[in-house]
């Protein structure tokens, strides 16, 4: 599966520089994708912390497409 933002309809890699809704600058640590129909997936970001922070995909205006 891919993980594509869904303003410009372009991929997301481990590395991308992404902002969330909130307008606040992260960078995309990681992403899980879902596992099933009913799921989302998770994204892991981090803004210069020690730790990621994991959230839904929409919060970085993301969502996972394709197998």
């Amino acid at each position: 599966m891919k993980l594509i933002d869904t303003r410009t309809k372009k991929e997301l890699k481990v590395g991308d520089s992404v902002v969330t809704f909130r307008g606040e600058e992260y960078t995309l640590r990681g992403f899980s994708p879902p596992r099933h129909a009913a799921s989302t997936g998770r994204v892991y970001i981090n803004r210069g912390s020690e730790y990621d922070e994991e959230y839904f995909p929409s919060v970085i205006n993301a969502k996972f497409e394709g197998e």
